[in-house]
């Protein structure tokens, strides 16, 4: 992330001059000096290269490889990946070469090689598909497995509380439109929601267009536009959806084109009426009608039905007009019974029928199968008894219309207020996608940069490179940076920062967040899917996908549960069946209007219905998904149900120190003078000494010396020559006339500077004190030291307090001295301290650690950290701000408050805890039902359980594992932190 904005630092201080009273901006220029766009397209496209860079050690190495690559001509984009030592550079052919981009590198002290390109070999896209059709997670182990014996297919994940498929293929093998056909091959609905290529999508709404011709015109005139990627047509819903790259193009163009085409000009685009992210929503919400229509039809005639049989037979003159005889036996009240109970057998329940065919046709058995027998039995041996008594003048049944017409009505009822219960849990997405506005204000500027017109426009229609004004009050429509304008803006909703943050010319704004005070002009650079925001959004989607190992014993129990359960009932039906046959229970027990045989179907078919597998596959995902919204909400972004598994038995947490534990940015915070100088004089000859040099440590000293100054903002520093850097030493140069060495002891003693005891002395003092000391060396002789430190961060000793009393030990692991490392230490109250470390000697502790039985958390921030962050059972990345792509952490917090990694322990011990209390509920439902159901009381207490009460439990437990899950949304962090005050710190 400093990486990222150090090169957004340069490109603006090359590009902008002063803030002025009214905006004017220069334009960047994108193309070697000299050079128009038209020559840059006439003399070849672009073209992308990858560099193994070795020897960078941190965010300032990298700042200096982009700075060195940008500077050469012809240079598109330069982006550095100090975590894998790789830097990927955009450039035009006709203006460089990859040999002069290696020399640059090598020119900045690093070594570099070209990486060939093995894309070609090895390509996988990852694309999400949402499913509909699947009730119970045998469906979604049925799914799993089909699509991972498909060729080009690596990884699938079928989530059943998203209804989603994540699946990374090689598109060269397999296409995503050929995994759709596969998933429907399988009797799954299969929708795209993202194929996983570097694209947008926008939908638009067509008015004007009336045939297929005028339709096909569009699409071509969209197809010919540099960067559009696809586009589908629907004349029906006069909808064309363009897949398109976003630096190349934008829906502003599409909608132009498409309003300018046609001699008679009567074709007219608007954004289709539905948000990104909608897909799903709308999805979820016709879902919800579709299960309450049918639930509200199966009532209509399942009211009636058990009216007939359970109610009116106790009124007399009723029960005599019911009893009336049709055709021999046969009465009215049966033929009512049938009449009603049929539709809701074969039309409303259809749906159990469909669903039972396809998971029987690939193999496996789910919840529709179990609930397709336990009705069929029941309205089949109906059908028989009716037909035997319209066949009969002497046989005497009893139907069970009752008994199937009402366990589908209860089983529609329990889907009904599952899917309305699984559709909270997605709520922390929803909240996050209305962050973005809805409109945006467009500026017009002319050649020199001055605004000529403004207009409103939906927020969708935004360009990259487009220049946004941002009123009071108002959200920030994409991510960018101000070009014009002062004010503060509240970023809590992304960051968690506790206070407004000021921005001014320079400096990078989020989308979504909220502009407090003054007007800013902003230049947009990430829209659409690149935005933070979509990306927080992906994040908190994929952790939504991704299973817990703790899934894998309910999987493990779907795979056998439905047959268990057909034998069960069959074992049941055929025990009570041949007890009766063989007198084995007094015929007491047999109710009056049964005989033995439909007393032991009642049995049977009890078993059959009151078995959820759904439960079972609930318990797990529904509280994942909200643990993961709520992680969201605070800042703490868990990515899936392994980090979370794993951070509930976190109990020694590694922490590293510059960054985390302290605030990461160092301040000069003493100096003394060993001769007679002017402290402004002696500043002038340090800066200037130190402004080429890109350390931390000597951009803190840059900072302290321009308070000296009156021109504080751009400070003009004296010339240095002969500038030389010694790495991990300090620098040298000549400044007016005078050697200036500025570096540690070492540096002095190597170039023969006697170091006076006074300077001794200090320097053992700052470092007792957790500060760094630095010697400045004039024309060989010491003149001055300096004192610098990287403050504590506000809170960390509580916070370290707070983990103690939870039972979680505390380590510190840092690259710095001992002395100021053992100093911050006791500071915050860690008694273990591991100084002078490299990257690989972290990971190495970490895996001591392990070895001695520990769940160990690591806590760092992101860059000199990932192999330990990779190696720890949990790699927590803190302070990460909007620069939430980091790979190596399982849990990222945005804040850069320490108290947040007590949060995420403490929600995911919550979270995990109602993930117990789920299966305990889902299993013991079923240990406890199944006998019941099977009349385990029958002997004893005569209590039986009819199908239709069986059918309605069944759908009850499912509701009660979501609903369990729902209660995580009233989280509240331990009430040890409420009293914490950490604030944010800000060093000026």
């Amino acid at each position: 992330m400093a990486t990222k904005l150090l090169a957004l630092a340069c490109i603006r201080k090359e590009s902008y001059g002063d803030l002025s009273p009214r905006p004017h901006y220069p334009s960047m220029p994108k193309y070697p000096k000299g050079i128009t766009a038209q020559e840059t397209s006439l003399q070849g496209s672009e073209a992308k290269a990858m560099f193994s860079v070795m020897g960078m050690t941190c965010s300032a190495c990298a700042g200096s490889v982009e700075k060195a690559v940008k500077r050469l001509p012809g240079i598109k984009e330069a982006v550095v990946d100090v975590l894998n030592n790789k830097a990927q550079v955009m450039f035009y052919p006709s203006f460089v070469n990859e040999e002069s981009i290696l020399e640059a590198i090598e020119d900045a002290g690093f070594q570099a090689a070209l990486i060939q390109d093995e894309t070609d070999d090895k390509f996988v896209q990852v694309c999400r598909i949402r499913i509909n059709g699947m009730t119970c997670t045998s469906c979604s182990s049925t799914l799993e497995n089909a699509l991972q014996a498909v060729p080009g297919v690596q990884k699938v994940q079928v989530a059943l509380a998203t209804e989603e498929a994540q699946i990374h293929h090689d598109p060269k093998i397999i296409t995503y439109n050929q995994l759709m056909q596969k998933i429907e091959e399988t009797g799954f609905g299969a929708v795209l929601v993202s194929t996983g290529e570097d694209m947008s999508k926008i939908n638009l709404r067509i008015n004007g267009v009336r045939t297929v011709n005028s339709m096909r015109m569009l699409e071509n005139s969209l197809q010919a536009l540099p960067g559009v990627q696809a586009v589908q047509t629907s004349l029906e819903l006069k909808k064309i959806a363009v897949s398109y790259k976003p630096d190349m193009t934008g829906p502003r163009n599409f909608i132009k084109v498409i309003d300018s085409t046609g001699s008679s000009r009567r074709f007219k685009a608007t954004i289709y009426p539905e948000g990104e992210g909608a897909g799903r929503e709308s999805h979820r919400k016709e879902e919800i009608k579709q299960y309450f229509r049918s639930f509200l039809w199966s009532l209509i005639f399942t009211t009636p039905v058990f009216l007939t049989s359970m109610v009116f037979m106790y009124i007399p003159g009723i029960k005599h007009g019911l009893d009336t005889k049709v055709v021999n036996m046969l009465t009215i009240g049966e033929v009512i019974r049938w009449v009603l109970s049929t539709p809701v057998q074969f039309i409303i329940g259809r749906r159990f029928y469909t669903g039972s065919y396809k998971a029987l046709r690939h193999g496996s058995a789910n919840m529709d199968v179990l609930i397709a027998l336990g009705t069929n039995a029941a309205y089949f041996y109906s059908v028989y008894t009716v037909i035997r008594a319209a066949s009969s003048p002497d046989f005497e049944g009893t139907d069970f219309f009752e008994t199937s017409a009402m366990l589908i009505s209860f089983i529609l009822l329990g889907k009904y207020l599952e899917v309305l219960a699984k559709g909270k849990t997605s709520e922390a997405i929803a909240k996050l996608m209305n962050l973005a506005p809805e409109t945006a204000i467009l500026l017009s500027l002319d050649e020199e940069g001055n605004v000529i017109s403004e207009e409103e426009i939906d927020s969708r229609l935004i360009q990259k490179n487009d220049i946004i004004k941002i009123i009071p009050g108002a959200k920030v429509a994409s991510d960018g940076f101000v070009l014009w304008g002062q004010s503060h803006i509240n970023e809590s909703m992304i960051t968690g920062e506790a206070g407004p943050v000021a921005k001014r010319k320079g400096d990078t704004v989020i989308g979504g967040t909220v502009n407090e005070n003054g007007v800013l002009h902003i230049k947009a650079t990430k829209v659409g899917s690149e935005s933070a925001l979509a990306q927080i959004v992906r994040l908190v989607e994929s952790a939504q996908m991704a299973k817990a190992p703790v899934q894998k014993f309910a999987d493990r129990i779907s795979k056998y549960f439905v047959p268990l359960v057909i034998m069960l009932s069959f074992s049941t039906w055929l025990a009570w069946f041949l007890a009766g046959k063989l007198h084995g229970y007094p015929e007491s027990w047999i109710p009056s209007s049964m005989d033995s045989f439909e007393l032991a179907l009642q049995f049977g078919i009890s078993v059959m219905v009151i078995a959820c597998p759904c439960a079972l596959g609930l318990a797990t995902p529904t509280a994942v998904m909200v643990g993961t919204g709520v992680g969201a909400s605070l800042g703490v972004l868990i990515k899936g149900g392994q980090a979370l598994e794993g951070a509930h038995k976190v109990n020694c947490i590694v922490f590293d120190k510059t960054g985390t534990l302290t605030v990461g940015k160092p301040v000069v915070v003493n100096t003394r003078l060993l001769k007679n100088m002017v402290l402004h004089e002696f500043y002038e000859l340090v800066a200037a000494t130190e402004v080429n040099s890109e350390h931390p440590l000597a951009k803190a000293i840059i900072e302290y010396a321009k308070k000296f100054r009156e021109d504080e903002e751009n400070p003009a520093w004296p010339e240095a020559r002969d500038f030389v850097s010694i790495t991990g030493h300090g620098v040298k140069a000549i400044v007016r006339n005078k050697e200036v060495i500025v570096g540690n002891k070492s540096l002095m003693l190597e170039k023969n500077i006697v170091i006076p005891v006074d300077a001794q002395d200090m320097l053992t003092e700052t470092e007792s004190m957790a500060q760094t000391g630095i010697l400045v060396s004039i024309d060989g002789e010491v003149t001055g030291v300096l004192a610098i430190s990287d403050p504590v961060k506000p809170g960390a000793q509580e916070v370290i307090s707070i983990l103690k009393s939870m039972n979680v030990r505390s380590i510190m692991v840092t690259g710095d001295n001992w002395g100021t490392a053992s100093s911050i230490a006791s500071q915050i109250g860690i008694e273990t301290v591991v100084a002078e470390a490299k990257p690989e000697q972290k990971a190495e502790k970490v895996k001591e650690l392990q070895a001695e039985g520990y769940a160990v958390a690591m806590v760092g921030d992101g860059i000199n950290d990932s192999p330990a962050l990779v190696a720890a059972d949990v790699g927590m990345a803190i302070g990460a701000g909007t620069d939430i792509a980091i790979e190596a952490a399982d849990i990222v917090l945005m804040k850069s408050n320490l108290e947040d990694v007590i949060t995420a322990i403490h929600l995911s011990r919550k979270t995990f805890s109602r993930i117990r209390l789920n299966y305990i509920w889902a299993l013991g439902y079923n240990i406890l039902g199944i006998p019941i159901a099977a009349g385990a009381l029958f002997p004893s207490t005569g209590f039986r359980l009819p199908p239709w009460i069986a059918g309605a439990a069944m759908a009850a437990s499912s509701v009660s594992v979501v609903c369990c899950s729902l209660l995580l949304k009233n989280y509240e962090r331990p009430k040890k932190l409420e009293n914490l005050e950490i604030g944010g710190i800000q060093i000026e």
